[in-house]
Formats: C-alpha cells, sequence, structure tokens
C-alpha cells in the first residue's frame, strides 16, 4: 500500500490535509512555519582549543571565526555523462541566470548563481541568495522549480562544494577499479562512477562507426576534441564499454539502500553496493586464468576513505555543533579512523593511490591519523604522501599541521605523549592513583623524534578552512603506496591500574572494568555523529550505530590463501561503524564517561586462521559456504546464453552479435527469469560469482535491463526493456524495433499524453513516426530522438522504451523524468493528459479531463477500483501513466493505467 494508504478515497483529509484542500475542495491556508529560538554560536573550549592551534596570521583569525558563524551557502553539482551535464547546465546559463540578474532587493541588485572557479567543466555551482528573497520572487521560484525537477531525475546533485574534492583528486582513469568505503549517502560514489564511465559515450560511437563503415572526417574531429578518456585506445577491450568498476561500501544497511537509490540513477552496470565494516572490510576473490584452483584477490587501483569523523568543519550548516561540540567527539573516533587507512591501505595495489578525507578540522582525526596508519603500513619507504599543489589550482587551501596538541574531555590541553606519562606516573593533580586521561592515545600526538616517520611531510596534506572560499572545513590527503607491505600489529596501551590481560574477554559488556579501561585508553567507543547529505527532496538522516553484524568470517579466506596483509583487531576494541559528520545534522550526547560505558558495545570476536584452505577446492568437490549475516539478499544468479529467455529476448529485439549475451542475471535463489533481467560488467559478473556464499554481503549489483510484462499474443516478446537500461542496449538493437523522432513537437504531444491513440487513423497526429508506429510490430521497441534543425534546447541524441498496443502507445518514462524533460526542453509546465482518463469520463461522475502528474495515475486507478501506489522511491522505475513498478505490468491495449 502506497502513501496515503486508507485515506486514499478522502485524499481531503489524513496527514494534515492531503495536498492542503479544504472541505469544500478549496486550498486550505497556509500553516505558519514554526521557529526555534537561534543556537548561540559559541563554545569555550573550542574556540579555546583551536586559536591556539590552527596557527592562523592574526589578519585572518578574525575571518575564520565570522565566517564559521555565517550561514553556508547553497551549492549544487551537474550530474551524470559530461555532455548530457553541459546541456543541463547550458540551461542554467542561458535560461535562468538572465532572468535572475535584473531582480533588486533593498535596491540592490541579486547576486545570481555562480560558478565554482576550481571545480572542472564548470558543473558546480553554488548562490548565496537568502531564502526570503528566493521565496518572495518569480524569476528564484522557476529556478527552484528547475533545481528540484532535475534533481528529481538524477541530473543535479545537492552537495557541498568541499565534499566535492575528494573524489577530483583520486586521478581515476578508465578501467581503473575503485572502492568508496564509507560510501552513504553516495554525492562522491556517484562522482566516481561518472569517472569510470567517462568517455564511454564517445569511445562506443566509435566502435559502431567502425562497425557500419560510417566514420568521416567530422566524426574524427569530434573526437579529438574530446578528452583522452574518450579516444578508444583508452579503454579498449570491451568495444569501447568501461571495463572499470566502483565498490561502494556502508557499514549501515538502511543506509547501503539509499546508496543504491544515489547511484541507480546513473545506471551503470560497473558498480556493487556492499554491506560492511570498513575496518574489516573482507578481500574480494576474482579470477585466476593462470591457475584456477589457487584463489586471488582482488587488488584495488584507487581506495576513497572518507571516514567517520566528529564534523566540527560542518559548524556552517550544522548550528547545533556549536552547544554540542565536545573534545571526547573526536578522541572516541581516532582509532577507528587509523583503522579504516591501514584496511585501505592493504587491499591497495602497488602503485596504487588512497585518498583519506574528513569534515573536521582536529588534527587528532587527520594528521595524526595519516602519521598513524604510514607507521604501521612499514613507514615512509612503502607509503608516500602525494603532494597535491598542482591539482585544482584555483581552490585555496592551506598546508597539513606538523605540530598540534591534544585536549582531553575535561578541557585539558596536552602537547606531547610525554606529559601523559608523566602525569600518569605523578598519580594526577591529587596525588592519587596512576590514571591516564580517559581516551587519550599515544598515536594522536606528533610522531616523536627518532621514529622512521618523523620527517613525513605532513604539510603536504591539505587543509579548507570556512573563510577561504565561503565554504565548510574539510581535510583532504593522497597516499601512494610504493609496494606491499606487513602491517604491525595495532598496540593496546595498558593501565597500570589494570591487572587483567586486555584480549581476556569482552568485559565491556559483561561488566569488567578492566577491559572497559582497555577500550577507554585507546578511544575506541565513540558517540556517533548523525549524518546528513544535502538534498532538495526529503533528507535522510544517518544514524548512530555500531554493526555487530560484520564478523570476519572472510578473513579466514585470506588466512588459508595467504593473503598477508591483514592485522587482526584486539578484542577488547570497540568496532565503531561508519558515519560522515560532513552532513552532520543533529550530533550525539555529550561524552560523558557514563554516556562512554553505555555506548561500549561487545566487540567483535577476531577470527582466527584455519589450518586447511577451503578456498583451494579440488576437482568436484564443493566449496565451503559462509553463513550469511544480517538482511537476507537475494542471491546473484547469472544465465546461460543459451537460455531460451534470453534467446527470445534476443531475437525479438534482433539483437547485435557484439552485444554480450552471457552477462545478463536474477534475483532469486531457482536462478531463472521471473520478474526482472539485470546486466552486469564482465568483473562485475566474475566478482558477484566467485564470491558467493563466502560471507561477502552484496546487496546491489548492475542495472535492470529486462522487466516481464504481459503481451497480447505468444509472438509478442514479454520482456519489455526498462528505461535504465535502454542506454547501454539501444545501439544494439536491430532496426526492425527501432522508431526514429527527429521534430520537437512529436515528442512533446508524447511527452504529456500519456496513452496516445493509433487506431482508427489517429496515428497520422503523430507526424513523422505516424505510419512508423502503424506498421511496426506489437510489444516493446526503441524510439531514438534525433532532433533536427538547429534548436539548442533540443539538439540531444537520446533513446527511450515505447511500448505499442493495439490502439495506443505509452512512452514508457516516470512521470518525474517526462515533466523534467517538459521543462527542460520547452520550458513547459503542463500537467500531464491522461488518455486512459479521458476514455472512463462517461462512466466517472465529473472525472477530470487533464490531472497532474500524481493525481493522474491515482485517479485512473480509483475509477478501475484498484489500489494506488503513489510517492515511493524513484530510482524503482515507474513508466508513462501507468508508472509500474520493477515487477508490475504496463498496461495494454484498452487498459487504464494501474499504479
Amino acid at each position: 500500500m502506497g502513501r496515503g494508504g486508507k485515506f486514499k478515497k478522502n485524499r481531503g483529509g489524513g496527514r494534515g490535509g492531503g495536498r492542503g484542500a479544504g472541505a469544500n475542495g478549496e486550498r486550505a491556508p497556509h500553516r505558519p512555519y514554526q521557529t526555534f529560538p537561534e543556537v548561540p554560536k559559541e563554545n569555550e573550549k573550542f574556540e579555546r582549543y583551536y586559536k591556539g592551534m590552527l596557527n592562523l596570521p592574526e589578519e585572518e583569525q578574525a575571518e575564520f571565526w565570522a565566517a564559521l558563524r555565517r550561514e553556508l551557502p547553497n551549492s549544487f553539482r551537474f550530474c551524470g555523462s559530461k555532455g548530457h551535464a553541459l546541456e543541463v547546465r547550458k540551461l542554467l546559463q542561458k535560461r535562468y541566470i538572465p532572468e535572475i540578474t535584473r531582480i533588486t532587493h533593498d535596491g540592490i541588485l541579486v547576486e545570481a548563481p555562480k560558478e565554482v572557479p576550481w571545480y572542472p567543466d564548470s558543473l558546480a555551482w553554488w548562490m548565496t541568495t537568502p531564502k526570503n528573497v528566493v521565496r518572495k520572487f518569480p524569476p528564484f521560484s522557476k529556478f527552484q522549480k528547475f533545481l528540484v525537477s532535475e534533481t528529481s531525475v538524477g541530473n543535479i546533485s545537492r552537495q557541498e562544494v568541499v565534499s566535492m574534492i575528494p573524489p577530483l583528486l583520486m586521478d581515476l582513469k578508465p578501467g581503473m577499479t575503485v572502492l568508496d568505503l564509507c560510501a552513504a549517502p553516495g554525492s562522491k560514489s556517484a562522482q566516481l562512477l561518472e569517472m569510470v564511465h567517462r568517455g564511454e559515450e564517445a569511445r562506443i560511437r566509435q566502435v559502431v562507426r567502425a562497425i557500419t563503415s560510417d566514420a568521416n572526417g567530422a566524426d574524427k574531429t569530434e573526437v579529438e576534441q574530446e578528452d583522452e578518456a574518450a579516444r578508444l585506445e583508452a579503454d579498449p577491450s570491451d568495444d569501447g564499454r568501461a571495463t572499470g568498476m566502483l565498490i561502494a561500501n556502508d557499514a549501515d544497511y538502511k543506509r547501503s539502500h539509499m546508496l543504491i537509490h544515489q547511484l541507480k540513477r546513473l545506471s551503470s552496470p560497473n558498480m556493487i553496493v556492499t554491506n560492511h565494516d570498513a575496518t574489516m572490510y573482507p578481500p574480494i576473490r576474482i579470477p585466476n586464468p593462470e591457475d584456477p584452483y589457487k584463489p586471488k584477490y582482488l587488488k584495488f587501483d584507487r581506495i576513497l576513505a572518507d571516514v567517520p569523523c566528529s564534523g566540527d568543519g560542518t559548524l556552517r550548516k550544522n548550528a547545533n555543533l556549536w552547544k554540542d561540540w565536545t573534545p571526547g567527539n573526536a578522541l572516541g573516533l581516532h582509532i577507528t579512523q587509523v583503522r579504516i587507512l591501514v584496511r585501505a591501505l592493504q587491499m591497495l595495489k602497488p602503485g596504487g593511490r588512497v585518498v583519506y578525507s574528513t569534515c573536521s578540522m582536529n588534527p587528532m582525526e587527520n594528521e595524526s591519523v595519516v602519521a598513524a596508519a604510514i607507521d604501521r603500513c612499514g613507514g615512509p619507504d612503502k607509503i608516500e604522501i602525494i603532494d597535491c599543489r598542482d591539482q585544482l589550482p584555483l581552490l585555496k587551501r592551506k598546508p597539513g599541521l606538523k605540530k598540534w596538541q591534544i585536549m582531553d574531555k575535561s578541557g585539558r590541553v596536552w602537547n606531547t605523549w610525554k606529559e601523559v606519562e608523566e602525569y600518569t606516573k605523578s598519580g594526577g593533580e591529587k596525588g592519587g592513583p596512576a590514571v591516564a586521561p580517559s581516551r587519550i592515545a599515544k598515536t594522536m600526538f606528533p610522531i616523536e623524534e627518532g621514529s622512521d616517520c618523523y620527517d613525513l611531510p605532513l604539510d603536504r596534506c591539505m587543509r579548507v578552512y570556512a573563510h577561504q572560499q565561503d565554504t565548510g572545513g574539510f581535510f583532504i590527503t593522497a597516499l601512494h603506496k610504493k609496494a606491499e607491505f606487513k602491517a604491525k600489529p595495532e598496540e593496546v596501551e595498558k593501565k597500570e591500574t589494570v591487572k587483567k590481560p586486555v584480549a581476556a574477554t569482552n568485559g565491556a559488556a559483561n561488566g569488567s572494568s578492566g577491559a572497559t579501561d582497555a577500550v577507554e585508553t585507546i578511544g575506541a567507543a565513540a558517540a556517533k555523529r548523525g549524518l546528513e547529505e544535502e538534498q532538495v527532496e526529503e533528507p535522510e538522516v544517518k544514524k548512530r550505530r555500531v554493526s555487530q553484524d560484520d564478523t570476519a568470517s572472510p578473513l579466514e579466506d585470506a588466512a588459508a590463501a595467504s593473503e598477508p596483509e591483514f592485522a587482526p583487531i584486539p578484542d577488547a576494541v570497540e568496532t565503531v561503524p561508519e558515519a560522515k559528520a560532513e552532513e552532520v545534522e543533529t550530533p550525539a550526547e555529550s561524552d560523558t564517561p557514563m554516556a562512554d560505558a553505555d555506548a561500549t558495545e561487545t566487540p567483535a570476536e577476531t577470527p582466527k586462521p584455519e589450518t586447511t584452505s577451503t578456498d583451494t577446492p579440488k576437482p568436484g568437490q564443493h566449496e565451503k559456504k559462509k553463513k550469511q549475516q544480517g538482511p537476507y539478499e537475494e542471491p546473484f544468479k547469472f544465465l546461460s546464453a543459451e537460455n531460451p529467455v534470453i534467446q527470445n529476448v534476443t531475437e525479438f529485439y534482433k539483437i547485435s552479435d557484439r552485444f554480450p549475451r552471457d552477462r545478463y542475471m536474477v534475483r532469486n535463489a531457482m536462478g531463472e527469469p521471473a520478474k526482472s533481467i539485470y546486466y552486469t560488467s564482465a568483473l562485475v559478473r566474475d566478482i558477484l560469482t566467485l564470491n558467493e556464499g563466502r560471507g561477502v554481503k552484496f546487496v546491489h549489483g548492475g542495472v535492470k535491463m529486462f522487466v516481464k510484462q504481459d503481451s497480447p499474443s505468444a509472438e509478442v516478446c514479454c520482456w519489455r526493456i526498462q528505461s535504465e537500461g535502454m542506454p547501454i542496449l539501444h545501439g544494439y538493437v536491430g532496426e526492425d524495433r527501432v522508431v526514429v523522432l527527429r521534430k520537437k513537437e512529436t515528442l512533446k504531444k508524447l511527452l504529456i499524453e500519456m496513452f496516445p491513440k493509433i487506431a482508427n487513423g489517429e496515428w497520422a497526429r503523430l507526424d513523422e513516426i505516424g505510419e512508423r508506429v502503424r506498421d511496426l510490430g506489437l510489444g516493446c521497441c526503441v524510439l531514438r530522438i534525433e532532433p533536427e534543425g538547429d534548436d539548442e534546447y533540443f539538439n540531444e541524441t537520446m533513446a527511450l522504451p515505447l511500448w505499442k498496443s493495439f490502439h495506443s502507445l505509452n512512452l514508457m518514462l516516470p512521470k518525474e523524468d517526462r515533466s523534467a524533460m517538459l521543462l527542460r526542453i520547452y520550458n513547459d509546465t503542463t500537467p500531464l493528459v491522461n488518455m486512459g482518463i479521458r476514455k472512463d469520463e462517461k462512466k466517472e461522475e465529473q472525472q477530470p479531463v487533464v490531472a497532474t502528474e500524481a493525481e493522474a495515475v491515482v485517479e485512473a486507478a480509483e475509477a478501475k477500483g484498484e489500489d494506488t501506489v503513489m510517492g515511493e522511491d524513484t530510482s524503482e522505475t515507474k513508466e508513462g501513466g501507468a508508472a509500474p513498478k520493477e515487477d508490475e505490468k504496463v498496461p495494454v491495449e484498452n487498459e487504464a493505467p494501474v499504479a
């Protein structure tokens, strides 16, 4: 049951009146906005700590603190393929900005949105206009509608400017494999996925031209004008298709599905979503052509570790941090951050790059983590800090710190670890028993002289402060792996008063004071921060959580296969889950000793390596499978090219032999097509197949290519092409199932009218495609849009799914896409016309002829006495007036649309 549920018969009631209708159908008056007292932007400990440590020049200090107290500008980024993103950007520059620049407020011209100067291709923008001005003036209202519309279909992403930086420092090239360890909600993952597919469209065009012998000088000139990624030699092994891959991971299962929602908009078969604790991310098995019985594990070319942090760089958009900030926020996260970075470096190829980032200004989460991880991973001989000063030259930044202090929970500042040791030995200020300051660890301090890492060039790290370019605060560093290493075991500092062995028991859960002290000493327990990525529509909030599902059973495979790098985590240490504080909305409770004890969870037990490998099964011997943990996920089962369904689909659509037939997949235990068929890249297929039953928690992979549909006859294929799979498949579909549309007005008719009639000569209304659709066989086909003329808003080639029944057509697009395309191409907000409703007018009492986007489907379904589903996840494609979900059917001849 969709939104509204039992209230569907009276849409004016329930949930505050539905769409705002009153008793007589009139719009109810707007309820006044609720105001809350403004949070005082002061915090004595916070200001004292950073004033004495950031080493800003005197003239910058006032600017820094003034910037932190101002609201953050709104920012957004144009997404998707580069060509399409540039087309959407052109709308902003030519249609909306000229209108906005003519607005005056209090006698002053309003500042229009402006491009972020350092972001490539001017695809990132921001605006400082106050919200009351945006609400007041119609041009801003049109612009806001444009933002909302394009965001709903995935062409625009609302994202904080500084959070766009880390992916840009990855130097990600075509064909590379990349891992985002702490990915949700997915804005940075989306940037990475765009880079994986960079240049793919141009490469495929070159291959198609070569096949059709249609290459000419103009085409070559076009290719030469594009960047290197667009050249076929950049990624030639799969007919120009991208062979790289992104694995996006998050420790929280629910947030991993929000991650899927964000990434599915990009329609990538080269993407996998997993659900694991980043500190214990399992090894991923891949094919070993040289010896199929010897296990081989994936090493990544690039890894992003945008780790959980205290988030004090986000003060400008999370004002509650001013009152909730305590030193304990960062103290409890340091150890977890080190573990995540060490694990990332272990999984990296020699020659690969890890980008580590936080939205915190605290050096114990930044420089100290980098130094501690390098020290554990073999020192500067194995890991090098990359100097990124020549990248993004227009981005203003400060170098990383080489000296810093640590503030404990009481507000006392410590300069060195030696001070802590002396204080402990002396018995503290009262001369009592030796007790070290809670949660402070040696690795939080600058590296001591005499260590191999003493002279690390930490000034190569990058710090971005709020006053430099009117942004939030951020820390980024890029690390280069020179060679493989054996990570040092994690040091567990023992207190003199602790008599029990640290790893003897999970005492935090059982009330053991010794184990609790050990946990506090190394700072593994932490009050996590809630997170929220900026969104135009309803935001999702990241909750505080601890993952107990992520037991390290996959590590047994690593041990059995002699993978050397994985350093075990001590039993008495809590594994703190991912949460990114660049998006902090409401911080967790203050760090008090009582809260610390309550937050301490039973740690995961360290797995012991087995003496016999389960990864090297002999011929005829079945591999031992690990027990699946956490919520159940349907298995990924790949179909043979000889599968009757695949053969039927290939024959009906006349799919070229150059399109792979061994990469189709279903999500059910039987391994037979039931509702949906997915498509993946070759590497994704191999990973999902080889790691089945090995404890790797795959949540999503591939693109939905076909959805089952009731067909009017046995000759009509019952598998329709899904809109998200159309960009991948359309170039390989035979001409028998292709309709070419060239006129702008013809497309407008198909967008506005749902189920336009073609029987009894009405096909003639469809201009240049009328005869073609009249003679076309029933079922799904490709509507290929090849614009004619020089209309600057109608010049982009597109392919859309079209369904033909006996008497009507159905352009199978989600309602959001229809409305967004009408606004983008025609600057038109005309409500959609549901022809199915028109047909039933005589049967229904005063049934409206023209329905709004949302009402059209509801009213048509209610006219037939059927249930409705409205407002569901837009990532689950609901196409045309029928708005079918992934497992629902598109209405055929004479049927009113069914939600």
